[in-house]
């Protein structure tokens, strides 16, 4: 297997492989090799601060050409990267910087760098590592003759990819250049990547492993050609991401179920795009809704955009990125199961698409070369056969080894050689079928209710904002578990906002999907529900803050 420095230096040898950089701005297009050059520099700069093989270097900053130079450069000095995420909200502020240092403490980095934009938010302390400013390390272009490269060695880590935090505290995944370079491998293999065809398009944050490894990985250690925007910018205008596949003839994309909700509504409003040439809209990192795949493709349809398109797939931080994925080219497939059997008897029953008790799941494809994977009882550990309803494990070349210095977390997370997921799943043949995750099931009178069935419910009533609904399970009287629904609230078209009227429809809603009245509706402002880094809503925090009465209803 290729070291990163080997692949980084082999996808300079594509002529023409390029990155554009997509700003408000104007487009910015960059040769790899000519950014190799450049990182090659910037590796030198940080073997002059004594980074050496082996160390840790945390970067914080947006998405720019400094920040992929950066990490190319970190690569290259042999060290291991820990790119930081940003704050969701300005109004977080303080818990943004509470949450970089302990990142920063806890992955041990010798060298943090930080933008300048943001150096004013986060300066080092007394018992942190030195900071310095990412454009004192990349000033200037030359120095790349006195960058000396480091011996090679897949053992070493090549990335500490922090968790989420959807269901948990952050933990460090661990990626040496072994898994990385496994997964990078499974990954083009199936997805059929062609560099000299394929254009990949993103604008996912650098700091979540879709848009780091899934993305940014994929092409600067191939040499693909990429289109790479920053995150607030898709948010700012839905639309310019699929005006960049257009105009640069992307093949291949992804991003998470609200991203395809968001890119549908604008495709309503598009004019004059061709989207013929993209052949993977992968769709991953949150549950993957069919409702919302289908408005995605039927809003594409008039610009060429193909159903074969729709790319449904798994894949997670402690995989590097690919797990599952379907098969290129053949578009969503969905398995209809009886909703009440799954939460009665945990098994998957097939039923009419039009029954009353339907659930539509998406099947997410087979492990990507490398893997395996099998569905267990969460209790016994005992594997369980096709349709029954268990905890996903998987093993394989791209698995890591545990989370950096966090041996219970790791102990904890393996049953043998198996990585326990924590998400519920079924198999159907060998094709993944994902249910939820099991911390976030809610038991009420014996069933396992999903909450996503519940805020996917709730998200189409009128004056509720969609994907920004959290169900949870609290105790109710007699001990027993009850459903308690958080949603962020907008009146449509400006009209006065009545919360007692929502209330009630939200109430009927929960009713009709679960069987049972919630124990409490709270409605709150746009912006007000916890979420990850990512933009995972939090489920768990957004409990913690409801059983501690810190949600403000509207």
């Amino acid at each position: 297997m290729l070291s990163i420095a080997s692949r980084l230096e082999q996808a300079t040898e594509r002529p023409g492989g390029r990155i554009v950089f997509v700003t408000p701005q104007g487009h910015v297009p960059v040769e790899w090799a000519r950014l190799h050059e450049q990182a090659r520099a910037a590796a030198a700069a940080l073997q002059a601060r004594g980074v050496g093989a082996g160390d840790h270097v945390a970067i914080l900053g947006p998405t720019s050409r400094d920040l992929v130079t950066a990490i190319q450069a970190v690569w290259l000095a042999g060290a291991c990267v820990v790119v930081l995420p940003l704050p969701m909200r300005m109004g977080s502020l303080d818990d943004f910087v509470a949450q970089t240092r302990a990142r920063i403490l806890g992955a041990d980095c010798a060298l943090v760098l930080v933008d300048g934009q943001l150096a004013p938010f986060i300066e080092a302390e007394p018992g942190d590592p030195p900071f310095a400013e990412l454009g004192d390390v990349l000033a200037g272009t030359s120095g790349a003759e006195r960058y000396v490269r480091p011996a090679d060695d897949l053992e070493r880590l090549a990335i500490l990819q922090f968790t989420s935090g959807s269901t948990s505290a952050p933990k460090g995944v661990m990626l040496p250049e072994r898994v990385l370079g496994a997964n990078l491998d499974a990954l083009a293999g199936a997805a059929g990547l062609d560099v000299d065809v394929d254009v990949l398009v993103s604008w996912l944050p650098l700091y979540h492993d879709m848009g780091l490894v899934g993305l940014l990985c994929t092409s600067m250690m191939s040499g693909a050609d990429l289109v790479l925007a920053a995150p607030q910018d898709f948010l700012a205008h839905p639309g310019g991401w699929m005006e960049w596949i257009s105009a640069y003839r992307g093949t291949a994309t992804a991003g998470p179920n609200f991203s395809y909700v968001l890119a549908a509504r604008a495709l309503k409003r598009a004019h004059d795009l061709d989207l013929s040439s993209l052949r993977i809209a992968l769709n991953g990192a949150e549950p993957v809704d069919p409702a919302t795949v289908e408005a995605f493709l039927a809003a594409g349809a008039p610009f060429g955009l193909q159903p074969g398109s729709a790319f449904p797939a798994f894949g997670m931080a402690e995989l590097a990125i690919a797990g599952t994925f379907p098969e290129p080219g053949r578009g969503l497939v969905v398995d209809t199961i009886d909703r009440r059997v799954l939460e009665a008897e945990h098994r998957a029953v097939e039923t009419a698409a039009d029954a009353r008790n339907a659930r539509r799941i998406p099947l997410l494809g087979r492990p990507v070369p490398g893997l395996e994977i099998r569905v267990c009882d969460p209790g016994t550990g005992q594997v369980l056969a096709e349709r029954e309803v268990g905890e996903l494990e998987i093993r394989g070349t791209s698995v890591t080894p545990g989370y950096y210095r966090r041996p219970d977390a790791t102990a904890a997370s393996f049953h043998d050689e198996w990585l326990k997921t924590g998400d519920l799943a079924y198999l159907v043949g060998e094709e993944l079928v994902l249910c939820g995750r099991i911390k976030d099931v809610i038991i009420v009178g014996g069933r396992n209710v999903f909450p996503e069935d519940i805020e996917r419910a709730v998200a189409n009533v009128e004056g509720v904002r969609a994907g920004n609904v959290i169900a949870f399970g609290v105790e109710g009287r007699k001990g027993k578990e009850t459903v308690v629904v958080v949603a962020e609230a907008r009146a449509p078209g400006g009209d006065p906002l009545d919360p007692v009227l929502l209330r009630r429809f939200v109430h009927h809603r929960v009713l009709e999907v679960t069987g049972v009245p919630p124990h409490d509706v709270v409605l709150v402002e746009p912006g007000t529900l916890p979420k990850t880094s990512s933009g995972k809503l939090q489920r768990s925090l957004c409990r913690t803050r409801y059983l501690g009465a810190e949600l403000v209803p509207v």
